[in-house]
């Protein structure tokens, strides 16, 4: 957790999955900084609907990764949820089972999908791509 005297310098990133081997592929792709215009990444690895839940009404992220595929609660219902919600809700990147599921991605409110398996220069290009239009560029 930051200190909340001093300003973050990283950008906070929540990985939601169910399933430990994607969030490990998600955080593998991304790196630390995946781009040098971008500050660097800080993640926040969550494996159930409520941490997303309190993680997200703290207010501490700036973009969320959410799986479509979890269970018992889908990263697109949640994304869903979350964008109707919380005001200003950060950027969300929904992880859809295929290509074709893109369509539910639109109906979630997220900002991209990125369908299973993960291609990890496509998730990096998308990531990068939502965070360049809604975080300051690092000087």
């Amino acid at each position: 957790m930051s200190d909340s005297t001093s300003p973050r310098t990283a950008l906070r990133v929540l990985v939601y999955s169910d399933d430990v081997n994607t969030r490990q592929q998600v955080i593998l792709a991304l790196g630390r900084r995946p781009h040098p215009d971008l500050p660097e990444l800080e993640y926040v690895e969550v494996a159930t609907e409520p941490v997303v839940l309190q993680n997200m009404d703290a207010g501490l992220i700036d973009l969320a990764i959410l799986d479509g595929e979890a269970v018992p609660a889908g990263g697109m219902g949640i994304a869903k949820q979350l964008k109707d919600e919380i005001f200003r809700c950060p950027p969300i990147v929904v992880l859809t089972g295929r290509p074709q599921d893109a369509w539910l991605a639109t109906w979630s409110r997220a900002e991209a999908a990125v369908p299973h398996p993960l291609d990890p220069i496509q998730l990096a290009e998308t990531v990068v791509s939502v965070l360049r239009s809604h975080v300051p560029a690092t000087t």
